[in-house]
């Protein structure tokens, strides 16, 4: 596990985004952890959270154009991301999306640079992967070509299938995926924790009754 990866974690307990416990998830299933990136909601957050996704980004070595973050969620992470960048020597476009089109003004549904050329989707978790439909839709329908999708956490957790929803996005539209951090980046934290082993012990138990091969998809 890199370092910027172990420091997204510590950061994201520090922040009670990342806790430990039980928690049902939306289908149905009791978790041993919860992910909440709406947790991020001071200044000094949102700018720890964009430096660490500017570094998923820049570690992967994603070729793009322009950023682009779904609204809602993803127009406080796109626009921060954008600033990230910068400040690491990579001054990057961003664009972003209303829900419903405005039609006076300069109206249309998007907000900021030109949607076009290869565009580097961001957004926070992929649950039923509608944003992320949408946005893909959207790209496409400008012109331009959705070239990767970057996350904060991938939970390698099945659907109502045997594939995650970070593999049925790789699958259906051919789309690369960045996340800061996968379930097995936070089962490795644990294991550094002497004090969580019980939650270590629950999460593994978890990851085994519905987590995903890796390399799958």
């Amino acid at each position: 596990m890199s370092d910027f990866r172990q420091d997204f974690i510590r950061f994201a307990v520090s922040k009670n985004v990342l806790r430990f416990g039980e928690f049902k998830t939306r289908a149905g299933r009791l978790s041993p952890y919860f992910f909440n990136t709406g947790s991020f909601h001071d200044g000094e957050s949102l700018f720890g959270l964009a430096q660490f996704y500017a570094k998923a980004i820049l570690s992967a070595g994603i070729q793009f154009d322009v950023l682009f973050g779904p609204a809602y969620k993803g127009i406080p992470l796109v626009a921060s991301t954008a600033i990230a960048l910068a400040q690491n020597g990579h001054n990057v476009p961003f664009c972003f999306n209303r829900k419903e089109v405005k039609d006076h003004g300069e109206g249309g549904a998007l907000i900021g640079a030109p949607l076009e050329g290869r565009v580097l989707i961001v957004d926070d978790v992929i649950s039923a992967g509608t944003s992320v439909r949408e946005s893909v839709q959207l790209i496409r329908a400008n012109h331009a070509t959705p070239c990767c999708l970057v996350i904060a956490l991938d939970r390698m957790e099945r659907g109502s299938g045997e594939l995650s929803a970070v593999q049925e996005i790789k699958l259906k539209y051919e789309l690369p995926v960045i996340s800061i951090i996968t379930l097995d980046d936070v089962l490795g934290y644990l294991q550094t924790k002497d004090e969580l082993v019980h939650n270590l012990l629950a999460v593994r138990k978890y990851r085994q009754l519905y987590g995903v091969n890796a390399n799958a998809a």
